[in-house]
């Protein structure tokens, strides 16, 4: 997989590339993650890529000139149509092969990023990730050169460049031989069994009073199969319950989770 990420703060994402899993992984060419600077782009004298919003209004606005133009350029570098909207992408190929790119503008407006979402954008072949600041990006820029926005959560950050970082490092690790185990991410929080994580333990088998639960040491992997699982459900249930609505469960699960459930509402 490609990632490339426009900014005007590139500097900021180079202890997030160059370290842990994402680092081992540029290294062993399994992702390809680059930045590029929109501040070159700017036709204006001072290199400015900012100006004040039509209409009045609080702060400064990211002009659509050296945006456009760096897409276009990135595009270019790739051997990727650059095209207005990604209807008119849809199985687009190159003459050498090469496939469309998915252009994504980090947004307070835009759809919530989620596990779902990840796994989505981790069976494409080329990310783009641009990174907003100030008040926003004119809206025209959005229009021709992005193909969906993406939001965080609820919340305001000063510039996309965290989000970008966030949503590379998350679909980076779905990558096939990114993590040392394919079943890493298949156990973890929101996997595709729609469970948070349960609860894991290492050496020493006893921390100040603690003990290590006593089915993980049997080597019954049957039984400590069985144990992750139910507790994957009940942390679920305690921290998300709203989650097990879609969670995947069997009807066994079900049964035994509703006397769970019966067995609070007696206590209570």
């Amino acid at each position: 997989m490609t990632i490339d990420i426009l900014t005007v703060f590139p500097e900021m994402f180079e202890s997030v590339l160059n370290t842990s899993i994402m680092g081992r992984a540029r290294e062993k060419g399994l992702i390809c993650v680059e930045t590029t600077d929109i501040r070159p782009y700017s036709v204006s004298k001072h290199k400015n890529t900012d100006d004040y919003p039509f209409g009045g209004g609080a702060g400064m606005l990211m002009t659509p000139q050296p945006i456009a133009d760096a897409i276009k350029d990135v595009c270019k570098k790739r051997n990727v149509p650059c095209v207005d909207n990604i209807s008119e992408k849809q199985n687009t190929v190159c003459n050498d092969g090469c496939k469309r790119i998915l252009r994504i503008y980090l947004s307070p407006k835009g759809v919530p990023f989620t596990q779902r979402v990840a796994e989505e954008l981790a069976k494409e072949e080329h990310l783009l990730l641009l990174c907003g600041h100030y008040e926003g990006v004119d809206q025209r820029v959005l229009d021709k050169y992005i193909d969906m926005e993406i939001s965080l959560g609820d919340y305001v950050l000063t510039g996309g460049e965290l989000g970008a970082m966030v949503i590379a490092d998350c679909v980076s690790r779905l990558i096939p031989g990114v993590l040392g185990s394919s079943e890493s991410a298949e156990d973890e929080s929101f996997s595709v069994a729609g469970l948070l994580e349960y609860p894991q333990y290492t050496r020493p088998r006893e921390f100040e009073g603690m003990e290590v639960p006593q089915v993980l040491l049997n080597g019954d992997h049957a039984k400590i199969n069985q144990w992750r699982r139910q507790q994957a459900i009940l942390t679920t249930l305690d921290r998300r319950p709203e989650m097990l609505e879609k969670a995947e469960l069997t009807k066994k699960e079900k049964i035994w989770l509703d006397g769970i459930l019966s067995e609070r509402e007696d206590m209570q």
